[in-house]
């Protein structure tokens, strides 16, 4: 019984990245998207755009490292990927929120998200790889179908959005392509500040 209170209380942890209000909008504008919204959108991706992987992945692990990437929120808070103070401080952060939420499970449950975790920071292997990029396409597709909302509250530049994408074409060129040309015609639109 130990062991199913251990996952009993990582499930009631997790109902506390219900209330995580991230900065992307959800398509139709009417509100801020959630961190639980935002993990369930990536694992559906990651199964239904699977194909476009650049290398052969394991759908299953994929889905797992998306849907467990960003439970460290809870404690850490979600850094919005422009925020240039919040980043400073968020490796740290988030590295002592898994210690602590990936430390409620079981030992061998433990050990397996953890290392899923560790992975998807890594970016080395090819199901990581997917999963980070998927994490970058998701919000730019957010941000163009709700007309660059939140790139034009904070102000966001062309520049910062590319760097942040620097590495999505090893997930997928695909993918990548894809939304260099949305990225693109935000900028048209002006959406994007060209700088």
């Amino acid at each position: 019984m130990e062991k199913l209170e251990q996952q009993l209380r990582f499930l009631l942890e997790l109902d506390k990245q219900k209330k995580i209000v991230r900065q992307t909008y959800l398509a139709d504008g009417s509100r801020k998207e959630g961190d639980a919204e935002h993990a369930w959108h990536l694992a559906v991706m990651a199964f239904l755009l699977a194909d476009y992987a650049n290398e052969k992945i394991d759908v299953l692990k994929t889905i797992k490292m998306v849907l467990l990437h960003d439970v460290i929120e809870i404690d850490a808070g979600d850094t919005y990927a422009y925020d240039t103070c919040g980043l400073k401080t968020k490796q740290e952060r988030e590295l002592k929120a898994a210690e602590r939420i990936y430390g409620m499970l079981p030992e061998e449950q433990k050990m397996e998200y953890r290392a899923l975790w560790d992975e998807f920071e890594a970016r080395e292997t090819p199901e990581a790889k997917f999963a980070r990029a998927l994490d970058n396409v998701q919000p730019i597709l957010l941000n163009h179908a709700s007309g660059g909302r939140s790139w034009r509250e904070h102000e966001v530049k062309k520049s910062q959005v590319m760097n942040r994408n620097a590495y999505t074409h090893e997930g997928s060129e695909t993918l990548w392509e894809y939304i260099r040309n949305i990225i693109e015609e935000n900028v048209k639109q002006g959406n994007l500040q060209d700088a």
